[in-house]
């Protein structure tokens, strides 16, 4: 007989009223805001399967709205995520979507729109229990549930690379959670995904993110 953790039978701490439209939500746009730049004139969220068609009545918009301003699933504020947003001066839509039948039903993409450069998204799923998963960013596939402290490459195909990384981390006496590599077929671009077991310093994200060969390079803190 299965054994379940506590968590699977009561649930994530959240504002409700589901897990997966409400707790899932504000989790995927909580990491979609520390992996795309802060500075968007406005956010696009677009929603599909079931978030399409309840997330009014589910919450789903103001999870998704608290989770871009850093509330947490358990915040109060959520309820109220409207107004915050508007107070501060968050230009936002909710645009339901068919993203496609390999998506989750409880899917939704969210674009930040900038001034100066090209948009950025990130697409994440909410699987339920609270939980959820980062599948595409910038038209990239990954697999990523921001479960710890996570480095995030995208460079041109090349070798070395995930040598290079390990190095830097084995030298700075870090250990490495987990590290997944994706590639898009028609451009060539890699995505690399390292979960570290503790937070990095300063000092090691300096030698990690600061070099040309990558296209994007990104920390993310949980």
């Amino acid at each position: 007989m299965k054994e379940y953790s506590s968590f699977e039978i009561l649930g994530p701490i959240m504002v409700g009223p589901s897990s997966s439209h409400t707790a899932g939500a504000c989790k995927i746009a909580g990491l979609a805001a520390k992996i795309c730049p802060a500075d968007y004139e406005n956010v696009e969220f677009y929603l599909h399967g079931s978030f399409a068609f309840t997330y009014k009545g589910h919450g789903t918009d103001r999870a998704l709205l608290g989770g871009i301003m850093g509330f947490k699933t358990y915040d109060s504020s959520i309820r109220d995520a409207y107004k915050i947003a508007d107070e501060r001066g968050i230009k936002y839509s909710f645009i339901p979507t068919n993203l496609g039948e390999n998506y989750h039903p409880n899917t939704v993409k969210i674009k930040f729109n900038y001034k100066d450069r090209d948009s950025e998204y990130v697409i994440g799923s909410s699987i339920g229990g609270g939980n959820m998963k980062i599948v595409d960013i910038n038209g990239i596939e990954v697999d990523y549930d921001g479960k710890f402290p996570t480095l995030l490459f995208q460079y041109p195909e090349q070798k070395g690379v995930i040598a290079d990384v390990s190095t830097i981390l084995a030298d700075e006496s870090y250990n490495i959670e987990s590290i997944n590599t994706s590639k898009d077929e028609l451009t060539n671009i890699v995505t690399l995904t390292v979960e570290l077991d503790e937070s990095a310093n300063k000092s090691v994200l300096d030698k990690l993110l600061n070099n040309s060969r990558y296209i994007t390079s990104k920390y993310v803190e949980v």
